[in-house]
């Protein structure tokens, strides 16, 4: 999943240096709303990982 929210960033750059506005704020969006999921996700299996071991 970060893979693909840098995906989306790499995509947002290169859309906003051509000058597409649009299509970089869409992806820009799509990297820091996946980048988030990713973040949430490595915490919740970093609490339950350490439940398990008790």
């Amino acid at each position: 999943m970060l893979g693909w929210a840098i995906t989306f960033l790499i995509v947002a750059l290169i859309a906003g240096v051509l000058g597409f506005g649009g299509v970089a704020g869409t992806a820009a969006w799509i990297a820091k709303v996946l980048f988030v999921v990713f973040i949430i996700l490595f915490l919740v299996s970093l609490i339950s990982g350490r439940r398990r071991r008790i």
